[in-house]
């Protein structure tokens, strides 16, 4: 074992966060776990996982669960296109592998929605294989340790770190040896504000040692902000509200909404939830009422929602959908029930804190 990786896995002996996973590190909730913080904190990530796992806690379970029951449980990760592939990856597992997650990397790679990082932490993590693991944290932590200056997305950049890590991984060491690296990158080798006093890597850091650690790493310029102005509409019949399913291949695949889409140029939006209603479902509607305005960002994008109440005028047995896989007429207790995209779900949030759900027939 190399000096680095001795003082680094005894560091994380010390310091390791007591996440639920890494209980027992059943190879199920570390793919699970893995997923799921693709993308999200990983202090957000843990009141997730248990939910998860309390009401699918095997594989087999995944496998079997209903769709919309495995997307409510992710309602508010974003990125559903992993709850989709964990699905999928669920039920090759069980016809394939008996249920159970391979130990091998080459193995996992060939499952759906696993590609090498999540392949490699569920080898290294759950099996203890000798794979080294490159998450953003891992690649912060090295390029500042060996004061790389090229572009940190660079494919040359990304095999610099690997050989690094490969060099340092301690044969049967890890889980404990790649743990340490991610975790010294989340709590002390921060993105911004590096906490290079607690750091055990500080005498061997030559960003540390040359006060370059604000400079590291060299990132690629942040794509531009793109602002979009959303309109929707609640439509009320007889004591439900129409809401309707996205296509799978869609953005937020699977997940519904209330009727609407994106307020064009120069046009208010009780105008164009009116338009949108009409070109989504072949509805009418009139007397556009604001319930709310609901923001939320993904990706470069900043949305703003504009929330209505509308009068239907036409039959609402003349529903034709355009945009959505299907529709139905719901409760209210079972649109909240229902997984939602982050703006609907904040306007239905909001509605039911009110208890304000207004209708008109």
């Amino acid at each position: 074992m190399t000096p680095f990786a001795h003082a680094l896995i005894r560091w994380f002996t010390a310091n390791a966060r007591p996440l639920p996973w890494r209980a027992t590190y059943d190879p199920y909730h570390v793919w699970l776990a893995e997923v799921m913080v693709q993308q999200t904190q990983m202090d957000r990530v843990v009141p997730y996982f248990t939910r998860f796992v309390c009401q699918i806690p095997h594989i087999p379970a995944l496998a079997a669960a209903p769709e919309a029951l495995v997307l409510k449980l992710w309602e508010g990760l974003g990125y559903y296109r992993r709850a989709h592939h964990l699905m999928a990856c669920a039920r090759v597992l069980c016809q394939d592998f008996g249920g159970e997650l391979p130990r091998h990397p080459q193995l996992l790679r060939r499952l759906p929605g696993i590609g090498p990082y999540v392949a490699a932490a569920i080898a290294s993590i759950a099996y203890n294989q000798d794979v080294p693991v490159v998450d953003a944290n891992v690649l912060r932590v090295v390029a500042r340790l060996r004061a790389i200056r090229a572009p940190i997305t660079a494919a040359d950049t990304r095999q610099t770190v690997e050989t690094f890590c490969r060099e340092h991984l301690p044969p049967g060491q890890a889980r404990l040896f790649n743990q340490g690296l991610m975790e010294l990158g989340a709590l002390v080798c921060t993105p911004r504000h590096p906490r290079c006093e607690d750091c055990p890597m500080a005498p061997q850091c030559r960003a540390a040692q040359d006060g370059t650690t604000q400079d590291l790493p060299v990132r690629p310029p942040r794509p531009q902000v793109i602002r979009i102005t959303m309109a929707t509409g609640l439509i009320w019949h007889q004591g439900r509200v129409l809401v309707q399913r996205r296509r799978l291949d869609d953005v937020w695949g699977g997940l519904w909404e209330f009727p609407g889409g994106v307020v064009e140029a120069g046009e208010r939006p009780e105008a164009a939830v009116c338009r949108e209603i009409a070109e989504e479902t072949g509805l009418t509607v009139e007397a556009p009422r604001l319930l709310g305005v609901f923001r939320h960002s993904y990706m470069q994008y900043r949305v703003t929602l504009h929330a209505f109440t509308v009068h239907l005028v036409s039959d609402p047995n003349h529903l034709a959908l355009t945009e959505a896989e299907t529709a139905r007429w719901a409760t209210w207790d079972e649109v909240r029930a229902l997984p939602f995209p982050a703006g609907h779900r904040k306007l239905v949030q909001a509605l039911s804190r009110k208890q304000a759900h207004p209708h008109r027939d």
